[in-house]
């Protein structure tokens, strides 16, 4: 992977992702005792950064290859942004869910024209049942991480965010990303080394699921002990992804970690002072700037919301830890 892919995957995505916007609040700067620069990819299409690497991998593609269709797993947020890049390339998607992803997220992808092929995470293999329908219907498989043109396409997250930084006069800083394969991670790593090496990205996980944290720490991929019945859905991944991993490595920072409270509180805050909604695996990263400000260094810190696709019972719940 290097820079030439990301700026190519940027130019197939111009005209069709939004530019989110960085933000910030005195609120939030409070808290966190520094600068906070939120770039909050919940306002991105579909509701995720996701929608940037569907697109990225779909425009790639030979016509007649995509033209018989293609097929991703994911707990949700990859599912949509390749159910709409798909829909929009007038191509055929079958997308293999968790049974236990957010009602949400289940429908949306249905409502986008996807076929959804429903698993139980916790007794089947995803990347199996993906890799026997692609045998069986001639479909292309786009990784939600693992996979050079989608890690390009979320690298332009990373291009976005060292011109919109360098504009707000921040050139060295933390940049706090949502981890869980690793695929936003590694290509913000990329496009922050060659536009913006002041900038230091840095994955946030949560409790219990900090496999990214700890394989840093040993140079070597670690697994996470569970799969499931995690607050932060999005981002529960087996371990750190193949490709992703030596990026990381290579340019991360220490991983952070933080509890399912911290995400709640940092999702209330997201709602109340930039009138943001985000998920939990999308506000794990702002919950790590906020709670744990001790571990990062710096006058300025830049935070990734990741995506917004929260069910609503979820939601409600997190909007009362501020009562």
């Amino acid at each position: 992977m290097n820079i030439a892919q990301i700026e190519a995957a940027a130019a197939r995505l111009d005209g069709h992702v939004r530019r989110t916007p960085l933000l910030s609040s005195p609120f939030l700067d409070e808290i966190a005792g520094r600068r906070v620069l939120v770039k909050p990819e919940c306002l991105q299409h579909t509701g995720s950064f996701k929608f940037r690497g569907g697109w990225s991998a779909l425009s790639a593609l030979e016509p007649e290859v995509r033209a018989r269709g293609v097929l991703a797993y994911s707990s949700g947020n990859h599912a949509q942004g390749v159910a709409l890049a798909a829909a929009r390339h007038g191509a055929p998607a079958v997308i293999v869910m968790p049974s236990d992803a957010p009602t949400l997220k289940i429908d949306n992808t249905r409502a986008l024209g996807a076929e959804v092929v429903l698993y139980d995470r916790s007794t089947e293999d995803r990347e199996e049942i993906g890799a026997r329908l692609a045998a069986e219907r001639g479909l292309t498989l786009i990784k939600p991480y693992d996979e050079p043109l989608v890690i390009a396409g979320q690298g332009t997250v990373g291009l976005e965010i060292a011109a919109q930084a360098a504009a707000e006069g921040v050139t060295e800083a933390d940049v706090l990303v949502c981890c869980g394969g690793g695929g936003l991670t590694s290509g913000i790593a990329l496009a922050c080394e060659a536009r913006a090496p002041g900038l230091r990205v840095r994955p946030v996980e949560p409790e219990g699921f900090d496999d990214v944290a700890r394989s840093l720490v040993s140079g070597r991929i670690e697994r996470n002990d569970r799969t499931a019945g995690g607050f932060c859905d999005a981002i529960i991944t087996p371990a750190p992804g193949e490709l992703t991993f030596p990026i990381m490595h290579r340019l991360c920072g220490p991983g952070l970690v933080v509890s399912d409270d911290e995400v709640r509180r940092a999702m209330a805050f997201a709602f109340l002072r930039l009138k943001l909604v985000a998920e939990p695996g999308g506000a794990v990263a702002l919950a790590a700037a906020l709670f744990h400000a001790d571990e990062i260094a710096g006058d300025a810190v830049v935070v990734v919301i990741s995506g917004g696709n929260a069910d609503p019972g979820v939601f409600a719940a997190a909007l009362g830890t501020l009562e």
